[in-house]
């Protein structure tokens, strides 16, 4: 009998990976499909299971960002400034919206919902009327006028949908409808303006995390955009690179340039903010001095809430956040880390591999994407020992 050949230590490489930087991946919330932003122009969607390129979509510009809707759609973030809808049964793209710069990010959410209202009568067919629920509740819409110009009897339909949000260096944060590509009139739900370039954004339930460029974070609750809950400056001393919210809710880690990761909290009372901290990582000794990498990605085990960052050293670390502990660090990849994300049951861990140019143009290997099963021991937090009394 042949001995089967082990998985590689990286793990599986995929194929037909893009042919220049990728700038982020992301695996589906109901399979094993990833979805594959690249610098080529182009979004891929694999089945990481299968190693098979399921399709191609191509943009105008560069492609910053991606997000699924779900496992028959999902959306894209272009430098050419436009947000897109991406049909995977017919590789169709359709123009959600745009910016006024480069848009760096996209989140779908599946809290903040829009609210359509189906009505039908002897004389209307059809009406609809749509509102952000965090400016008009459902009582408030059904004590509105809205159904006065009907005739009786009226049938009330409510169809709930998510939304898609939006975060460019034109300094907005803009909310979109996902039901609509009609063009931004119809499809555009509000703007939000920012402080400075949005950099990176993150939700957990109904709140937003935005990073923005000065070191500058806004935690908003979307049930109410017109202004953020908090404002905060970032704990870390140099720009950030990625901010990714717990699974819990209860927070959001950042990391920055400076191989250093911030573990903060919403809630503001003293207690709860005498718990965040930061530390160093992704950093090693040569010759006497510290080389510090910066940390680009960050990513939440769903099962256990630990998190595995990634940085420019080519490693990939995974920490329990709350023992302040490194649980494992894996092998080297042949390039930087650009980004990370755990399966939907946390079984499986997809790597970009990836030069991100924190040393100017050079030669560095190719662009590479690596699928690598998570065993329990590399992720699961290890109980605090008990203290043994004294005889």
């Amino acid at each position: 009998m042949t001995a089967a050949i082990p998985p590689p230590l990286s793990g599986r490489e995929l194929s037909n990976p893009p042919t220049d930087g990728i700038s982020n991946l992301r695996f589906s919330n109901h399979s094993d499909h990833l979805l594959v932003s690249s610098w080529d122009k182009t979004v891929r969607l694999y089945d990481a299971s299968a190693n098979a390129l399921r399709g191609e979509f191509m943009h105008g510009g560069a492609v910053l960002d991606c997000c699924f809707h779900d496992d028959s759609s999902g959306f894209s973030a272009s430098a050419d400034s436009i947000v897109r809808r991406l049909v995977f049964n017919c590789e169709k793209v359709d123009i959600l919206g745009r910016h006024d710069a480069h848009v760096r990010c996209v989140e779908y959410s599946y809290s903040a919902a829009t609210m359509m209202y189906l009505a039908t009568g002897p004389r209307v067919a059809n009406v609809q009327s749509k509102c952000n629920n965090a400016q008009l509740r459902p009582k408030e819409v059904k004590q509105s006028n809205i159904w006065k110009c009907l005739d009786q009897p009226v049938q009330r339909k409510i169809v709930w949908e998510g939304q898609v949000i939006t975060g460019s260096w034109d300094k907005t944060i803009k909310c979109w409808d996902p039901r609509g590509a009609s063009g931004q009139e119809r499809t555009l739900i509000g703007t939000y303006p920012q402080p400075e370039r949005v950099y990176s954004l993150s939700l957990v339930g109904n709140r937003l995390v935005v990073a923005n460029a000065g070191r500058h974070v806004n935690v908003y609750d979307l049930r109410n955009m017109s202004q953020p809950e908090q404002r905060r400056e970032s704990s870390l001393k140099y720009q950030t690179r990625c901010v990714r919210c717990y699974p819990n809710g209860t927070g959001y880690a950042l990391s920055s340039v400076e191989g250093r990761v911030a573990m903060e909290v919403f809630d503001s009372s003293e207690a709860s903010q005498a718990k965040k901290y930061a530390f160093k990582c992704h950093r090693k000794s040569e010759s006497g001095r510290d080389i510090v990498y910066p940390v680009n990605a960050i990513a939440f085990h769903p099962v256990y809430g630990t998190f595995a960052t990634g940085g420019c050293d080519g490693f990939v670390n995974v920490w329990d956040g709350n023992n302040k502990k490194r649980l494992y660090q894996y092998s080297k990849y042949p390039s930087s880390i650009a980004a990370l994300s755990f399966s939907r049951d946390g079984s499986l861990l997809a790597v970009a591999s990836s030069y991100t140019y924190e040393e100017g143009d050079k030669p560095h290997e190719p662009d590479a994407i690596f699928v690598r099963g998570v065993n329990e021991i590399e992720v699961k937090p290890k109980p605090k020992p008990y203290p043994i009394p004294p005889a």
